[in-house]
């Protein structure tokens, strides 16, 4: 008791924290769990159906298929941003001149201080067939005619994947490039000393100690593969709908384009049931946190 009241003051100022958070997290999130064990309306009574909405969900192909394009999306952007990003770091690591170790990373992070609204702008634009940069490219390379990306099913995930990609890069990178200041220098020193070059002080020094971080970096990645949204609505047409259709876009046409609510739920109750169990397996796996 005696050190509730010494610390009165700090308890006092928590309560606007935790009232943000029970008014615009946890009701919502118990007010939208309400709302997938029932059948939705906007006037009149709300009756509940026990998990109705869930088997409409599961037996949806519709559903199966944003499922499947989620998972084939979320590992290309996991593994390809995972390298990318770790790549970019180890070969700023390398860099002697400060200017443009700075400048570098500058160039790389500005992608991610976007909004996926004007970086989709910028690559509908790019990879557009009619004067779009890489297809002037393509064609200066000898391509007879100018590739559709956005409007091909072949190319579409791929670029849906690089673009994710080089958004992101440069803000793993500063976590990888954080991570690396922290690594006791007389590691290397004592590595020169036996006659280690740069290759073995990356694989036996730089790398064993860029776990944790990289842990990390993994776990964040693998929470964000079921939440694609921004990218996919910015960028996605009726060309490549049924490659690119994921599971929060799902759940965007079924609450708000169709107003079928309780679905939407449902399915987003779902989603975050997959996300803590990935979060689970994750953590069990790579022993994260010890």
């Amino acid at each position: 008791m005696l050190r509730f009241r010494q610390h009165i003051s700090l308890y006092f100022m928590f309560i606007p924290v935790a009232v943000y958070f029970l008014v615009f997290l946890y009701f919502p999130l118990l007010r939208g769990f309400t709302i997938s064990l029932q059948e939705f309306r906007m006037i009149g009574e709300r009756p509940f159906v026990g998990l109705e909405q869930y088997r409409a969900v599961l037996t949806d192909p519709f559903f199966w298929q944003a499922l499947r394009n989620t998972l084939l999306i979320g590992a290309g952007q996991l593994a390809f941003g995972f390298a990318a990003s770790l790549a970019a770091a180890l070969s700023l690591g390398e860099v002697l001149n400060p200017f443009f170790k700075k400048f570098s990373q500058m160039v790389l992070y500005i992608p991610h201080l976007f909004s996926w609204v004007i970086v989709g702008g910028i690559w509908i634009f790019l990879l557009s067939p009619d004067a779009g940069m890489i297809n002037e490219l393509l064609k200066l390379l000898g391509a007879e005619r100018p590739v559709h990306f956005l409007a091909d099913e072949r190319y579409a995930r791929w670029v849906m994947i690089g673009t994710s990609v080089w958004k992101e890069m440069g803000y793993t990178c500063i976590i990888y490039l954080a991570a690396m200041t922290l690594i006791n220098p007389s590691l290397y020193e004592a590595a020169r000393i036996d006659g280690a070059g740069r290759l073995k002080q990356l694989l036996h020094i730089t790398l064993p100690q860029l776990v944790p971080a990289m842990k990390t970096v993994f776990l964040l990645q693998l929470l964000a593969v079921l939440r694609m949204f921004d990218q996919l609505i910015v960028m996605r047409n009726p060309a490549i709908y049924r490659e690119v259709d994921v599971l929060m876009t799902y759940v965007y046409e079924k609450g708000i384009q169709q107003f079928h609510m309780d679905v939407a739920s449902a399915a987003s109750f779902l989603v975050i049931a997959a996300t803590l169990l990935l979060t689970l397996i994750f953590t069990r796996v790579t022993r994260y946190g010890h």
